[in-house]
């Protein structure tokens, strides 16, 4: 049976150098990063599939991160993919409730210290990795599965489960 590729950590900003901090900061953790300029080329990406986590800034032109967020928790195919909000416009109460609202992972203002950053990825990253591992392992088993025993869903995430800390 061939192992699928690992997916992507989309970073979605209209600004390059913004675009260039974010892979900079996320380069140490090896996850393979996609990039989108815009919320309709972030949509199209997260529909082609192979996406495991967003990172999407809110103030874009045209189609912003809130918009992005909230056709992504409405449809089935994209809803599961967790999604970190990020913003330039500073900390604002009114704007992380939407966020939170919306079903979003995360919501962070700019600057994002690079550790930080890395941090709450790996966490978001890892999380729906494992997700995505028992769901496939539910549906083999609502499917009658193939009679063999499946290994236990962190192995078929690729790591070991560990304690928070």
């Amino acid at each position: 049976m061939p192992t699928a590729a690992r997916p992507k950590i989309l970073v979605v900003d209209d600004r390059d150098d913004t675009l260039f901090a974010m892979e900079s900061a996320l380069a140490p953790l090896g996850y393979p990063i996609d990039r989108a300029k815009t919320g309709d080329d972030a949509l199209k990406a997260v529909l082609r599939g192979g996406i495991g986590l967003v990172l999407l800034d809110v103030l874009m032109p045209d189609v912003g991160g809130f918009e992005v967020a909230h056709y992504m928790t409405r449809l089935e195919q994209t809803q599961d993919i967790p999604i970190m909000l990020i913003t330039g416009a500073g900390q604002d109460t009114k704007l992380a409730a939407k966020a939170f609202e919306l079903g979003v992972a995360d919501y962070v203002a700019k600057p994002i210290e690079p550790w930080v950053m890395r941090t709450k990825v790996r966490y978001l990253y890892e999380t729906s990795l494992r997700m995505h591992a028992l769901r496939e392992r539910l549906r083999t088993y609502e499917n009658g599965g193939d009679g063999q025993s499946a290994p236990p869903a962190h192995a078929a995430a690729g790591r070991p489960l560990s304690r928070p800390a």
